[in-house]
């Protein structure tokens, strides 16, 4: 099974300080994720000014401010950037965002991240589509929201020119719900994905706790991205669908199990089990004391542990054969 690349998804959870994006960083880092992704746009850039919060963001943040009021305190400068940047390199964890607008492209561009994400709600936005494959870089896509016709003229753009190969392109599985409820995750939606655009395929998780990607994982997800935070109670639009530090450390332990559980798909014995064999499996062995001379019969023979003996697979053989001297009750056969 090849490595699930592990996104641990800060996003806006840093509530727009710096030094809690920096704890973040921590916790990813602590919990084993490959990489720590926010989120990077100008307000101004993203949402006209009297748009409505969506309703799960009304129902986590002050139901008085404007989607726009709303993204404005999220914002991270260009300088907070640098300076996460920085720190996920002091660290050893790769840092990445998602822009959400064409300034915050050519912006993280230019810090060098190397993976673009693309986020759900920009899969039917041709320009950004266009700035985003003509940067060349690997791109994770999320499809929330959309259907196939949808991810096909989207992937269609991004492998136009300028444009990337299909093999730097990896799309994500997702339901763009906080938190999605467990019977809208429609996980095998992933799978018709990978077998429709013969693309990478991982999933990007909104669900409550650690089961579905875990699941997803296990049916070859090669990338997992999944919200987090400090503390489930702060204040802010993402807080109350993510995981706790706890949370994240352990989904990120039972991801990495199921990679070493897959092995190499040749069937045969394990090293541990081998040294089972001969208490578990049985021999041909006396069912009753044997005089020599004897012809074995099922009256006088059986299989029983253990299995250091002539394999029970050998018992046509065995049957009719004269017994060359005594055997005792329990005593493996010998021809």
């Amino acid at each position: 099974m090849t490595k699930v690349f592990i996104i641990a998804e800060a996003g806006v959870n840093h509530n727009g300080s710096l030094e809690l994006a920096l704890k973040l960083v921590d916790v990813a880092v602590d919990a084993g994720a490959d990489a720590v992704k926010f989120q990077t746009f100008k307000a101004e850039n993203l949402v006209v000014k009297q748009a409505q919060k969506a309703g799960y963001q009304k129902g986590t943040t002050n139901k008085g401010e404007s989607q726009y009021q709303m993204l404005k305190r999220l914002e991270l400068s260009e300088l907070a950037h640098e300076k996460i940047l920085s720190y996920c390199q002091q660290r050893g964890i790769m840092f990445l965002s998602t822009p959400f607008d064409l300034e915050s492209i050519d912006f993280l561009d230019r810090l060098g991240m190397p993976i673009f994400k693309i986020p759900s709600g920009e899969i039917t936005n041709l320009p950004y589509l266009h700035r985003i494959a003509g940067k060349g870089k690997e791109i994770i896509l999320s499809t929330g929201m959309s259907n196939l016709d949808e991810i096909r003229d989207a992937l269609s753009i991004l492998m136009g020119k300028p444009g990337v190969s299909k093999e730097k392109i990896t799309v994500l599985h997702a339901t763009t719900e906080y938190p999605c409820p467990i019977d809208e995750v429609n996980i095998s939606a992933m799978n018709t994905i990978r077998s429709e655009f013969g693309v990478r395929v991982g999933y990007s998780d909104h669900t409550e706790g650690i089961e579905v990607p875990i699941a997803a994982a296990a049916l070859g997800a090669t990338v997992i991205e999944k919200h987090f935070t400090l503390d489930r109670n702060m204040d802010g639009p993402d807080h109350v669908a993510s995981l706790n530090p706890e949370e994240l450390k352990l989904m990120i332990k039972y991801i990495r199990n199921i990679e070493r559980a897959f092995g190499d798909g040749v069937k045969q014995p394990s090293k541990s089990e081998i040294k089972n064999i001969n208490t578990i499996r049985k021999s041909i062995v006396a069912l009753r004391n044997i005089v020599k001379g004897e012809v074995f019969s099922e009256a006088n023979i059986t299989a029983k542990r253990v299995g250091s003996g002539i394999s029970p697979m050998r018992w046509d053989q065995v049957l009719g054969e004269m017994a060359q001297r005594n055997f005792f009750k329990d005593e493996l056969i010998e021809l």
